[in-house]
């Protein structure tokens, strides 16, 4: 028989968290989190995406042990603004058993009939700054701090669920010396001359933090046509500059800038730290710390985190700017592959930005969809 809890205490809450370390413990490809990240995603006094939207957290349990969790999650902002009547869910791992996977789905469809919403999809985050899909392809790769990992046997549960694909995605790889300049430099040159445009660099974070509002709210403006994007507020800003941009590298963050000095563009990059991650198995003390730092400093790989261009300045070969900036500083610190996030099938721009890199899919994943 299988009891489910809603994870609302600490420890339990602690438990959520530390599920998939037991789950995925003989699995060399999956990429832990720091428990205390995801702890303080889920705390309503420290995540100002509560403001907007809610969550609801539970454990599933078969003879005392836990098999599975699911969050259930409602954004208010979707749903009253954009009148999107969809019942997020996230976070979702169990062990192989039907029994598991589908008492823990029927509570998010329970949640979100008393919502009276139209229906359910996910995996999905509170926003499009968190991790979506489930992987269905790609599973002897290895995993991203920024992506969710899981066993081939989640995509069959959905569908015995009866639910249907929503949406893919695709992740793309290629080895930095794919990244030949004389696909770009050329164009750089024209596009700064013919648009009075010129990029923006950085040495130091607190060079960065005073623009980093304007970098939001370009995100917001580039990213409002896409499927499932839902905007991020002022206070969220505030949030995601204390956990995001600090720790970013100052050099892997760049800027266009028009002849009045506004953001048209931007790039955010990271080093990877995918080994790091495995290393510090959740903790940055006593030796996490020293190994995320290392990688930061040292990883020779790097994931295109965020591309934002003003939808003025599409099409018009801005990015070329963008990415010969980036070629000077991966040739100076001698970069090795370049990792792309997570990013739709269908998106057409995206994929005309990177034509000329070669670049290799290796992953998939997908979000589901169940009608209420």
């Amino acid at each position: 028989m299988i009891l489910l809890k809603e994870a609302i205490t600490k420890s339990d809450l602690k438990k959520f968290v530390k599920f998939p370390f037991s789950l995925y413990k003989d699995c060399k490809f999956w990429v832990p989190p720091i428990i205390n990240d995801e702890l303080a995603t889920f705390n309503k006094d420290k995540n100002p995406v509560f403001k907007d939207a809610e969550a609801r957290f539970f454990l599933a349990y078969k003879n005392n042990t836990i098999v599975g969790r699911i969050a259930a999650i409602v954004n208010w902002v979707e749903i009253n603004q954009q009148k999107v009547k969809k019942m997020r869910f996230g976070w979702f791992d169990f062990i192989d058993d039907t029994e598991v996977s589908e008492k823990l789905l029927n509570k998010v469809k329970e949640i979100g009939q008393n919502y009276k919403l139209e229906y359910m999809e996910g995996p999905v985050g509170f926003s499009n700054l968190d991790k979506v899909g489930v992987l269905v392809e790609g599973f002897n790769e290895m995993g991203t701090m920024i992506t969710w990992y899981n066993h081939e046997y989640y995509a069959s549960h959905y569908e015995y669920s009866g639910f249907v694909k929503e949406k893919q995605y695709e992740e793309n790889r290629f080895p930095f010396a794919n990244a030949d300049p004389k696909f770009f430099a050329k164009v750089d040159k024209m596009v700064q001359t013919r648009y009075k445009v010129k990029p923006l660099s950085f040495t130091k974070t607190e060079e960065v933090m005073p623009m980093a509002d304007k970098m939001f709210d370009l995100f917001n403006e580039s990213y409002a046509s896409l499927s499932s994007f839902v905007p991020i507020n002022d206070i969220q800003k505030a949030y995601f500059k204390k956990k995001y941009i600090s720790f970013i590298n100052p050099e892997y963050i760049k800027f266009i800038l028009d002849k009045d000095d506004k953001l048209i563009a931007f790039g955010v990059v990271m080093p990877s730290f995918t080994e790091a991650l495995q290393k510090a198995k959740g903790k940055l003390f006593p030796f996490g710390f020293y190994h995320l730092l290392k990688a930061k400093k040292h990883s020779k790989d790097v994931i295109f985190y965020l591309i934002g261009v003003h939808p003025e300045y599409q099409n018009k070969g801005v990015t070329a700017v963008m990415f010969n900036q980036y070629h000077k500083t991966f040739s100076s610190l001698g970069i090795q592959n370049c990792i792309r996030t997570p990013e739709l099938e269908d998106n057409i721009a995206i994929k005309q930005i990177w034509k000329h890199f070669n670049p290799e899919v290796y992953k998939r994943r997908r979000t589901y969809k169940k009608n209420l």
